[in-house]
């Protein structure tokens, strides 16, 4: 899904980018074609300023209309927060469908379920550049084994604090959860007018770290037997952890149980947040901001000191359509996209950071605010369960009501977690 800005809007509402409902099984099939010259279609994703990444993408079309005599590329940006419904049109009309698509990571199995994306598994194990793409970033693209596109870029979290509270408060930046609770309350007790922690209800993406770095799981299993791991002990620790920011010692539930992501990172960068957690896609909000100058970037604590907890990795993947009449092309014109130079071309563009673990390291040498997201892609991240299902369970909001019935005392979090793991179960099940 998409993480720049769309990452932040992944986290509180299922009509944006990733978060939205996989189209519905359709007859799609491959059309057995793969003619080598004619017209290929393209659906990218549109970007609050699309200028900057149409001019990295038209340099990668002119020279791929140029290697290959005869072809045209036919570029169109559609807005993220209908592209359900277009891919859902797609793959039930393959006459009218593009040849190549971006798509968010988090969709990958229900449209592979769907039967829309071709399998390019050969393909990418045979690219040379593929080897250096990060894990994770694969494992997006990746379902029962099979790869169905190509990583294009990626987007975590980590830790943005102000620095001058900091400074005039004499406190560090923490280095395990449990400080980062404790500075919290600490800021927040110094300066009523802040929160200490901007923390979301509906900032499932940002909650998410305090579940793994517990050492639970969203889920377990592979493939079609998935079963929800939100109800375990190790989960719970997480869930408890989280839930517990919020009060009016930090962040008040009547006005923090609702906000989502781009709502956390809204009130630190208009200066209402000693802390926040946001992504390396949330730079340029917050640099536009009135904390411009004021604040710093670490990775966000684990549960023991000097640890970084597992981030979400987010970011969306370019992908080939089963229905395509020119396979061949499309495939080369996917790994065009989102090769190396056009990630790194992107980067300076857009600021996504590219799934290329050496690309990486490189723009991190250039652009020192990237670090403390690199930092914490290097310490492991994490991803959904790579299930039809998930997003079911994203547009059904599953997880914040869970975080909201806590934050509100309707339930605790045995009888919140448990309820939300089932919710997750009886989703898994209807997905086969």
């Amino acid at each position: 899904m998409k993480l720049a800005p769309r990452l932040a809007v992944l986290l509180a509402a299922a009509a944006v980018t990733a978060t939205a409902c996989a189209p519905q099984t359709s007859d799609n099939s491959s059309s057995g074609k793969d003619e080598k010259s004619g017209t290929l279609r393209v659906w990218l994703f549109q970007e609050v300023d699309t200028k900057p990444k149409e001019k990295v993408v038209d340099a990668v079309l002119a020279d791929f209309e140029k290697a290959h005599e005869g072809t045209e590329v036919d570029v169109e940006y559609i807005p993220v927060e209908t592209r359900a419904q277009r891919i859902k049109a797609a793959f039930n009309d393959p006459d009218s469908a593009p040849d190549v698509i971006e798509y968010g990571n988090t969709d990958t199995a229900g449209y592979v379920k769907d039967g829309g994306l071709a399998d390019v598994t050969k393909e990418f194990g045979a690219w040379d550049e593929a080897k250096d793409t990060d894990p994770t970033a694969r494992q997006s693209a990746t379902v029962d084994g099979k790869v169905y596109g190509a990583p294009y870029f990626v987007g975590v979290r980590a830790l943005y604090y102000r620095t001058d509270v900091f400074d005039a408060l004499g406190l560090e930046p923490p280095e395990s959860l449990d400080e980062l609770a404790s500075t919290a309350r600490k800021a927040r007790a110094a300066r009523p007018d802040l929160y200490g922690l901007a923390v979301g209800g509906a900032y499932t993406y940002g909650a998410m770290p305090f579940i793994w770095a517990h050492g639970g799981e969203l889920a377990t299993g592979k493939g079609g037997s998935y079963a929800s791991a939100l109800d375990s002990a190790a989960a719970r620790k997480g869930v408890e952890a989280y839930t517990s920011l919020f009060g009016d010692d930090n962040c008040p539930a009547a006005k923090c149980a609702g906000m989502g992501g781009n709502d956390t990172v809204t009130a630190f960068a208009s200066g209402k947040a000693a802390m926040a957690i946001g992504g390396d896609f949330s730079h340029q909000a917050v640099e536009a901001g009135k904390v411009k100058g004021k604040y710093a970037v670490v990775p966000l604590p684990g549960v023991e000191p000097g640890s970084i907890a597992p981030a979400f990795a987010g970011g969306n993947n370019i992908g080939v359509l089963k229905s395509t009449s020119h396979r061949t092309l499309a495939v080369d014109l996917m790994k065009r996209l989102a090769s190396k130079r056009a990630q790194g071309e992107l980067f300076d563009a857009m600021g996504f950071l590219p799934t290329y673990t050496d690309v990486r390291q490189q723009v991190a040498a250039r652009e020192p605010f990237v670090k403390p997201f690199v930092d914490t892609l290097a310490a492991g991240t994490k991803f959904v369960p790579a299930s039809a299902a998930w997003a079911t369970i994203d547009s059904s909001l599953v997880l914040p009501t869970m975080f909201q019935e806590v934050v509100s005392g309707k339930k605790d979090v045995g009888a919140a977690t448990g309820d939300a793991a089932k919710k997750m179960d009886d989703a898994f099940g209807s997905a086969g």
